[in-house]
């Protein structure tokens, strides 16, 4: 862009000062929206009637708010959300906004590389997919500067998980839905509410369940550890097995019922679950509701509308796993009512079972945004990108004697492909639990998953593309390693 042109846009767009940054080049409106871009960034100070400065640092097209204060002091803050320094106005008129900042804050890099090696943490190649022990997914990168926003203003918590549930619930096609602390938030709030319905007598004497009803049936094969969320109601489980178990079991004493609706490893289930239309046609003649556990029922997106579509009554889901929200962020979706009873149940509801699951305004904003952007992705492309990188690695292996690899099955509800790699442990003289520990104490760190019979496998779903030749250089080191030895 002519200087010419840059200098008309300026004074146009009442623009005090322009100064030029690294890479990129946009140009901001007085509303900080953005009008257009180059291949260099610049940073450009605006004031508005108050006489206070803000500044938008964007690099590339991707815009980065900047905070800001009063006082005529402004604070910069670098491409990845970094405090950099404060300065004033003034100072920042006189120059470049280069010449306002640090000399290290042109890098904006820490010690090291980054803020983990400043705690001494080296991070890690994730092959064992959406599990919280690792941090469960990378947030989209595009979500921040509306999070970093959301925490500069004070609003409702109420009013803010309206608006955001009545979107979210046009999404995932229910009546309502809220935001939550993960899939094990929703869970309890949903079995909460199923308890107490709208009654705040009720909501406060949790887990006291004195004139309510205390019984959610669990089918047998569905039982798994993040059903402690609804045992944390105190209520009893009532195992079945069967479709005449399950219609013996349902009664007046009956809540809920709890339904999980996928994990890795059901394809090896010996026994089919009673189909969850089923489960909700038997609940809706006894009178309680179903609540369906997602939290590894996604991708694609479209599952979550065909658990909506059969009926179920709560969606349980987990917004940063495969959905790249917030990692602490859940969806509780489903029947209006509900959702009204389960809000009661939470906070910022101080004498309220729920009141610890506290979820800020950054992560309902941050969730919301993860789930737009989600539920319109090419969820074909992604598998195939998914299948690419697990053929690298098997393609790689081949060339390694003694390793027998593959692809295990496919889950019921979902299509994510995980390599397997066995091998003879006496003949290579490497064990299973030695290979996993070589690949996460090496350089660079390996997570993966110990095979239940002998070896290890890998799911590449939440690895950057380009992970797999790493990946697949190492897997190359540790076996030939353990051979020559």
């Amino acid at each position: 862009m002519e200087k010419e042109i840059q200098r008309a846009q300026v004074r146009q767009l009442k623009t005090l000062h322009v100064a030029k940054a690294q890479s990129g080049e946009v140009l901001l409106d007085s509303l900080g929206r953005h009008l257009a871009h180059q291949d260099r960034v610049k940073a450009v100070l605006q004031s508005d009637e108050a006489d206070i400065g803000r500044v938008a640092l964007v690099p590339g097209p991707c815009v980065r708010q900047l905070t800001q204060r009063r006082f005529h002091e402004t604070s910069i803050i670098g491409p990845e959300g970094r405090f950099i320094m404060s300065t004033t106005r003034r100072n920042l008129l006189k120059g470049s906004l280069l010449t306002a900042l640090p000399v290290r804050a042109a890098g904006a890099t820490r010690k090291n590389g980054g803020i983990y090696q400043e705690l001494g943490i080296r991070p890690v190649i994730n092959c064992r997919g959406t599990h919280t022990v690792l941090g469960a997914s990378k947030k989209w990168p595009e979500i921040d500067a509306a999070m970093a926003e959301s925490a500069r203003h004070f609003v409702l918590l109420e009013e803010l998980q309206a608006k955001v549930g009545e979107r979210l619930a046009g999404l995932i096609g229910t009546e309502a839905a809220m935001v939550t602390t993960g899939a094990a938030g929703a869970i309890a709030l949903g079995t909460y509410a199923c308890l107490t319905g709208p009654e705040v007598k009720k909501v406060r004497q949790l887990p006291n369940l004195e004139g309510m009803k205390t019984e959610v049936i669990i089918q047998k094969i569905h039982r798994n550890g993040y059903d402690h969320a609804v045992r944390s109601a105190g209520v009893r489980i009532v195992e079945v097995e069967a479709r005449e178990q399950l219609e013996a079991a349902a009664g007046p004493n009956t809540a809920m019922l709890y339904y999980l609706g996928g994990t890795t490893g059901d394809w090896a289930w010996e026994k089919e679950p009673i189909p969850l239309e089923d489960c909700v046609a038997v609940g809706r003649r006894a009178g309680f509701p179903v609540l369906v556990d997602a939290a590894n029922m996604l991708p694609p997106w479209e599952n979550l509308r065909k658990v909506a579509a059969a009926g179920a009554e709560l969606i349980a889901i987990s917004g940063g796993k495969h959905m790249r929200g917030p990692q602490c962020s859940g969806i509780l979706a489903g029947r209006k009512d509900l959702i009204a009873a389960a809000l009661l149940n939470s906070s910022p509801n101080s004498d309220s079972q729920g009141r610890p699951f506290k979820v800020g305004r950054e992560e309902i904003v941050g969730v919301w945004l993860a789930a737009e952007k989600y539920s319109r992705l090419d969820f074909a492309s992604l598998e195939k990108q998914y299948q690419d990188q697990c053929e690298y690695i098997l393609r790689a292996l081949k060339k390694v004697s003694g390793l027998s690899t593959g692809y295990m099955p496919y889950e019921k509800i979902r299509r994510i492909p995980r390599v397997y790699i066995q091998w003879d442990e006496k003949e290579l003289g490497l064990t299973t639990r030695e290979c996993v520990r070589r690949l996460l104490d090496g350089d660079p760190r390996i997570a993966v998953l110990q095979h239940e019979r002998q070896g290890i496998f890998l799911t590449m779903f939440m690895a950057d593309p380009g992970d797999e030749k790493i990946v697949a250089r190492r897997l190359k080191e540790v076996f030939e390693a353990a051979r020559r030895a």
